[in-house]
This record gives C-alpha cells, structure tokens and sequence, in this order.
C-alpha cells in the first residue's frame, strides 16, 4: 500500500469513530513528530503492546476489496499483566478480511455502528488443517447458542456480537454500509498467532509515498528505534 492511501483510510477511520462517538486515547492523535519528541520510556506499552493504528491489505494489494482498518487499545505485552485486548476496526462494505483462525485467542466481534457484518464460518480440519465443509459450527450470538452449516454466514446488525473461539474459521466483510466492527478478545498477538488459509502477509508492504499522519503498530520499530 502507498502511505498516502493509508493516511486517507486513517482519516476515514477516524471520521466514522467520530460519528458514532466512539473516543481514542490521546496517542491516536500524535504525529511523528509528537512520537519523536515523546519520552518513549513512558509509553514503553504502547509500543511493546503494539497498540495503535493498523492498516492492511494483507499484501495482495487491493485494498477495496481485501483489507481492515484497525485501533488497538489495549493488549498484553511483557511490561504489564493484562490478558486481554481491545480493538476497534472499520470494515468497508464489501471489503473481505480473509478466511483465518487463532490458534489461542477466543474473541468477540462487536457491530458497534453502521451496516450489517457479515460473518463466514467454517470448522477447522483436524487431519488438514483446511476448512471442513460438512462440520456444523455452534456459536453464541450475544450469549444465545445457535448452530451453522459449514460456510455458513452470521450477520450481525448494530449492537449484535459474535464470540468466537480458537481453531474456529471465520472471515467477514460489511454490507449496507461502512461498519465500526469492535473486537474484545484475549491477548492478542498478530505476529504469531492467525493462520490465513491462503499464506498472506498480516502487515503490509508499504511504499513512502508522503509522510505518515499517524504511526502505524507496525511503524514504531522503524521510525522510533531505527530497526
């Protein structure tokens, strides 16, 4: 993706997030140059968290159509003892966040505002590790338990949220609308822990087009410790 397109999307995202009243903490707001005259000791879990702006379009490089916009707020890092996270995503209509599981989080997905989200499932393949497409899934829908078909899809309205669990796939996307999509989970870890169906990249390439608006997670080794 080119910075300048992540910048837009940042400022798409922030406009939603200010349109259903949703607040970020302080640090969504600090420019590189904020982030560079900060004294990092005091937000050591910021960046060990990795918490912050996400933008991705899982490197196949269409991000209209594959791709998520993401804010983590809270997260477990190895400077303090949380063990659980908070995100808050825009999924565009029609923008597909491909077909993945958590080997360990278990995790609800929040409509916070907007359109419809929708929500693809599948079993995993003990044997293949692929999808099972004959194994019934049974979920909660804000605590109510209620069974799909293999590929079958959840669409949750404003309000409405799913939990899913480890080894479970899922993809989803938005219809009728932009979606503000929140997701509160156990610790997360990005690095380690999705395992795409198709090998994807979960962080972008990222071609300097402009200066950064915001720092990305994925930035701060880069532009705040010269990695």
């Amino acid at each position: 993706m080119k910075r300048s397109e992540i910048n837009q999307v940042i400022e798409e995202a922030k406009a939603l997030m200010q349109r259903y009243c949703f607040h970020l903490p302080i640090f969504a707001d600090y420019s590189l140059q904020d982030w560079q005259q900060a004294n990092l000791s005091t937000q050591q879990e910021v960046l060990d968290a990795r918490l912050g702006w996400d933008v991705t379009d899982f490197n196949l490089n269409d991000f209209a159509k594959f791709g998520l916009t993401l804010f983590t707020i809270r997260n477990q890092s190895a400077t303090n003892n949380k063990p659980y996270a908070e995100k808050i995503m825009m999924v565009k209509e029609g923008q597909i966040t491909p077909m993945h599981y958590h080997w360990k989080k278990m995790e609800d997905i929040i409509n916070r505002g907007g359109g419809t989200l929708v929500i693809r499932l599948y079993q995993r393949d003990e044997q293949t590790d692929l999808l099972d497409d004959s194994a019934d899934i049974h979920v909660a829908i804000d605590g109510k338990q209620m069974t799909v078909p293999a590929g079958g899809l959840v669409k949750l309205k404003p309000g409405q949220s799913i939990c899913l669990t480890p080894l479970l796939y899922h993809s989803f996307w938005a219809e009728d609308g932009v979606v503000l999509a929140g997701e509160v989970s156990m610790a997360n870890d990005d690095l380690t822990d999705n395992r795409f169906l198709e090998p994807l990249g979960r962080f972008s390439h990222i071609e300097e087009d402009e200066t950064p608006i915001h720092l990305l997670c994925s930035d701060y080794n880069h532009y705040l410790k010269g990695e």
